[in-house]
């Protein structure tokens, strides 16, 4: 027998089979044209209607910016706008031009040491770039407008203004110490 002979009966069975196949894949569609011809007959149920708007009395809020008993719904309450004028007789950044240590965080300064004595005496900080500066009383330190108080051997005290969140400032002591040798 030869090779060939041995696999006819295998492909003739399996042509059979896709004849099969095909010839249910062509079979009529009718009972699928009667079902969808029958539900477009069919009655809808009715769609409820739609619900009657309410309408609402219109209102003018007349709010004057002078007068202090009345409240701006969206600005801030009678008590705060009160504590923003007293605040604002309180202490302010005063305008000076921007300093080179103003740029960085308090805490990313280092004090490396001092020169001179007395009141001469200057400071030395180092920035986060390795750059030492010299600093001397009523310089700027820090991003919170810190300005230099006293130097000593051993620290530079500062006081930092903070906002104070209603439009005013206060005063916060700080101060940096002089480093690990």
């Amino acid at each position: 027998m030869r090779a060939g002979h041995a696999s006819n009966p295998v492909r003739i069975t399996a042509l059979a089979v896709l004849f099969a196949a095909l010839a249910g894949c062509t079979g009529g569609d009718s009972d699928l044209r009667e079902w969808v011809a029958a539900e477009k007959a069919k009655k809808g149920t009715p769609i409820p209607p739609l619900p009657v708007l309410k309408t609402f009395e219109t209102f003018e809020y007349k709010y004057k910016d002078d007068d202090p008993t009345v409240r701006n719904p969206f600005g801030p309450s009678i008590e705060e706008r009160q504590q923003a004028l007293a605040s604002a007789n309180g202490p302010r950044p005063d305008q000076h031009p921007k300093e080179p240590l103003e740029s960085y965080p308090l805490d990313s300064l280092k004090m490396v040491g001092t020169i001179g004595t007395g009141p001469t005496m200057e400071g030395l900080i180092k920035d986060p770039e390795g750059v030492i500066h010299r600093v001397h009383r009523h310089n700027y330190l820090g991003q919170n407008n810190g300005k230099i108080t006293a130097i000593a051997e051993d620290h530079i005290e500062l006081v930092e203004l903070i906002s104070n969140g209603t439009g005013g400032w206060m005063e916060r002591q700080a101060s940096i110490a002089l480093g690990e040798k």
